[in-house]
């Protein structure tokens, strides 16, 4: 019946992907960003090892307590929303169905429709307070936990994070790529930011191609300036 009224928001699975797609694109970005500023100032690939897993681990979980609190909150805000209108539906029902009517007034509707949608909205008291909240507040009442996404974006960060040190990590074992570890870097970290400008065109709807370059972009022009600050500074290592 709720489909019927209006579209949902995202499912929470698909909810949950975005983070991990997010925190990845963060985790690739600022991780290549240190191999880069590192590889600037001449440090040893040891050296550049160390600095990425503990931007890795440090900047991952920081995005991730950050987004934690961040849906946290919004679940706090939207359950005492959620218990205001309740308590309005209750009090002053005539008055919350008229709100209802001029929600969907405004949309377009009219006549006998714009009647019969109110009746099946108020006919059901979960669906009549999710609509409020959702075109009267402008909330997004899909059921997530903060857990999750903040799991789900830690684990992208350190999933394509990872990627840009993997050929310093490769370097110890194949002999081969000690010699061209950031040309490796530059190449995998490349693949990676596309992927993830793929995933997130897809996820948005928008142009793949404009949303791979963009991301490309990004990560080139943060691992560019990350470079030639480490460059500049060398004489400090």
């Amino acid at each position: 019946m709720r489909d019927q009224i209006y579209e949902e928001g995202h499912s929470g699975s698909a909810v949950y992907l975005s983070e991990f797609v997010y925190g990845g694109m963060d985790g690739a970005v600022t991780t290549f960003a240190v191999v880069a500023g590192a590889t600037g100032a001449m440090l040893a690939p040891g050296i550049v090892i160390i600095l990425g897993f503990a931007n890795l681990i440090a900047d991952g979980f920081s995005m991730a307590t950050g987004n934690y609190i961040s849906e946290k909150t919004q679940m706090d805000f939207i359950r005492r929303e959620r218990a205001r209108e309740e308590w309005e539906i209750e009090q002053v029902p005539m008055g919350e169905r008229h709100e209802i009517e001029e929600i969907f007034r405004k949309r377009g509707l009219k006549g006998k429709r714009l009647h019969q949608i109110t009746d099946i909205i108020t006919s059901d008291k979960d669906l009549w307070v999710d609509t409020m909240l959702t075109y009267e507040l402008g909330l997004n009442v899909t059921d997530t936990n903060p857990w999750k996404s903040a799991v789900a974006t830690f684990l992208g960060f350190l999933t394509i994070g990872i990627i840009p040190l993997l050929s310093y990590l490769l370097a110890y074992i194949v002999p081969y790529f000690a010699a061209h570890t950031f040309l490796l870097a530059i190449a995998m970290t490349f693949v990676a930011l596309a992927a993830v400008g793929y995933l997130k065109a897809q996820m948005t709807s928008a142009s793949v191609s404009k949303g791979v370059l963009q991301t490309v972009l990004l990560g080139g022009a943060a691992a560019a300036l990350a470079y030639g600050v480490g460059y500049m500074l060398q004489a400090l290592a």
